[in-house]
């Protein structure tokens, strides 16, 4: 127990244990330590203890004290420092003297427990400071450890895979690291609790039967050692693992049961932040993965949409109309948006017309504008969208509604590059590049006459078709990620894309057809942030069956969305098997939000298995 050693007037040695807070030096009664001799003033100093540290500070200029020979008036103690206040010298230590040993008292015994209860009361209020660092606390915690339990030196060592392990931390009694920690330790005796999984107090490990023919033993002369491990759930952490050299019998069980509260609090605070470290892991993947994934503001890397990204930069950069397909809400007017962004026209306007959302009488006006008085209502002269789009590009969505006597009027403005607005008998010269939309089988309507052939080869001189989100496989959730990302924060809701479904929902994202694509997934994600009640979304906050409805086992083979599905051709057999297991595992991991650790726990390998996987992946 850290304590402070002087002689009184008499000449007796005096003990005062440092359990308080703040601990007054001085000569007034009042004082907790009460020094009698020269130069002492009433209040002279105070000693305050915080987590991992003792500060001895003068109460006032006129009151220093001296620390070897050198005046001071504030000083961080270490064990062994002796100081003087006035003529009085007074010595400081961080544990009991080995050398007397006391005998056992019951208030001494009641006043370490105090005391241990006092340090693990500071270390939990250190644990709840939200901006605290981990090697810090984590370095405090074996400080009291080696304080509390008088040993020389204290190391957390942390478990790893197939039984190895690592050193975290190694202090000694100076609160200073430990060099060469590895030589210091025990295998043996780390192996002997890794594998029972029990607290282990050995009073005298040279002359132990289980250690005998230790090397590590003998090497070290290894006399007092306690372990204990760390387990949370079953889960095996780690160990706290404190010796000292010199002592035999140093540790009695009521140090091991202390130790082990210690523990208990140390391997909670280490599977948090282990749990933590893997969230922001993931997050941070999920953030990386999505902008390689990034096309502009369209999310995908399934191969129908690489080569719909190819197309588009290729496109671009010329003045070719551009005719993009794609059943509804499959983001036709965002791929419209990247072609203008990625031209030279990018710096000029980007006007869109939805053909189907304008009345029939009223279309020609808005294509072409009109002149006041050209027709009831028509109380100002207006320009055209054409006009507005000039030297930029106008995007014609549902182009397939164009009424069939208007297309012969927009075929000539294609044609021609003027416009004529109604009223108006002058036409004026447009430059703007067209790209039009539709969701219609255009082959198939102008075989059936309902839109003219010449019409349809003018827009269709680059097409451009976009796949049904369900033919687009792992995509569904890295767009339903995205979309929790970005409504999350506009909806005040605190949840973490990279891990916002369970397991249910990840199974329904997955099966669902989504016929409305992704339009149709998009408000699934906004009504499930909305109205969720726990932390993560489930396939019932989406509103999707978990079991798949929405989609026959057939459609989702032919999709890709199941993973026995079989290959086109014959291959060897070795290379189905490579393939099915690497879609087998590109599964298992979309179902755990791309937990890499959780899937080599659910599919029994190591996790260095699912590593090697992912680096084939990206190659």
């Amino acid at each position: 127990m850290p304590h402070l050693q002087y002689k009184d007037p008499s000449g007796a040695q005096q003990h005062y244990p440092l359990v308080k807070r703040l601990t007054v030096l001085g000569s007034s009664a009042e004082c907790h330590i009460i020094l009698k001799g020269n130069g002492i003033a009433p209040s002279h100093c105070t000693l305050e203890h915080e987590p991992g540290r003792y500060r001895l500070a003068s109460t006032a200029r006129s009151n220093p004290f001296y620390v070897r020979g050198k005046k001071t008036r504030s000083y961080e103690l270490r064990h062994g420092d002796v100081f003087r206040v006035g003529d009085v010298e007074v010595c400081f230590s961080a544990v009991d003297d080995l050398a007397t040993p006391a005998k056992p008292n019951p208030e001494d015994t009641a006043l370490q427990q105090v005391e241990a209860m006092d340090k693990l009361r500071l270390f939990s209020e250190l644990l709840l400071q939200p901006k605290g660092n981990l090697d810090d606390l984590l370095n405090e915690l074996i400080d009291q450890v080696v304080a509390l339990t008088r040993a020389s030196k204290g190391f957390l060592v942390l478990a790893e895979e197939e039984g190895e392990y690592s050193i975290r931390v190694a202090r000694n009694l100076e609160r200073q690291p430990v060099d060469d920690p590895q030589q210091l330790l025990s295998d043996d005796i780390i192996k002997e609790a890794i594998t029972t999984r029990k607290p282990q107090i050995i009073s005298d490990a040279y002359h132990d039967r289980r250690f005998q023919s230790s090397m590590s033993v003998i090497n070290l002369k290894l006399s007092s050692v306690m372990c204990v491990p760390l387990i949370v759930r079953g889960d095996l952490l780690g160990l706290i693992y404190v010796g000292n050299n010199s002592v035999v019998d140093l540790f009695k069980q009521s140090d091991l049961e202390m130790l082990r509260v210690f523990a208990g609090q140390a391997a909670l605070f280490i599977k948090n932040a282990k749990l933590l470290n893997e969230l922001q892991s993931e997050s941070a993947d999920l953030a990386t993965r999505l902008e390689q994934v990034r096309f502009g503001q369209i999310i995908g890397a399934c191969p129908p949409m690489i080569e719909v990204y190819k197309r588009v930069e290729k496109v671009a950069a010329t003045d070719l109309s551009v005719l993009i397909t794609g059943e509804t809400g499959t983001g036709k007017e965002l791929i419209a948006h990247e072609i203008h962004n990625r031209s030279p026209r990018q710096s000029h306007p980007f006007v869109t017309v939805n053909c189907g959302a304008i009345p029939e009488n009223l279309i020609e006006s808005e294509l072409f504008g009109h002149i006041k008085g050209s027709f009831t209502g028509a109380v100002s002269n207006q320009i055209g969208k054409f006009q507005a789009a000039h030297k930029g590009t106008i995007f014609l969505d549902e182009i397939g509604e164009l009424p069939l006597q208007l297309q012969v009027k927009f075929l000539r403005v294609l044609q021609e590059r003027k416009v004529q607005r109604v009223g108006e008998s002058k036409t004026t010269s447009v430059d703007v590049r067209v790209v039009a939309a539709t969701n219609r089988d255009l082959a198939k309507e102008v075989a059936e006459g309902r839109f003219r052939e010449d019409l349809y080869h003018r827009l269709n001189v680059i097409g451009v078709h976009l796949p049904p989100l369900r033919d687009r496989g792992d995509d569904v959730l890295l767009i339903a990620r995205y979309l929790v990302g970005r409504y999350a924060s506009e909806y005040g809701v605190k949840i973490d894309p990279a891990t916002a479904f369970d397991t249910t929902a990840t199974r329904a994202l997955m099966r669902f057809e989504w016929p409305g694509n992704i339009r149709q997934l998009e408000n699934h994600i906004k009504k499930a942030l909305v109205l969720a009640d726990g932390p993560g979304l489930t396939a019932k906050d989406l509103e999707l069956d978990a079991g798949g409805s929405g989609g026959s086992d057939a459609s989702n083979a032919k999709s890709g969305n199941d993973v026995m599905a079989l290959p086109d051709e014959v291959i060897p057999l070795s290379e189905a098997r490579d393939m099915w297991q690497r879609r087998y595992i590109n599964r298992v991991l979309a179902l755990n939000n791309g937990n890499r650790t959780k899937t080599a726990r659910d599919l029994g390998v190591d996790p260095r298995t699912i590593f090697r996987h992912l680096e084939k992946e990206a190659r």
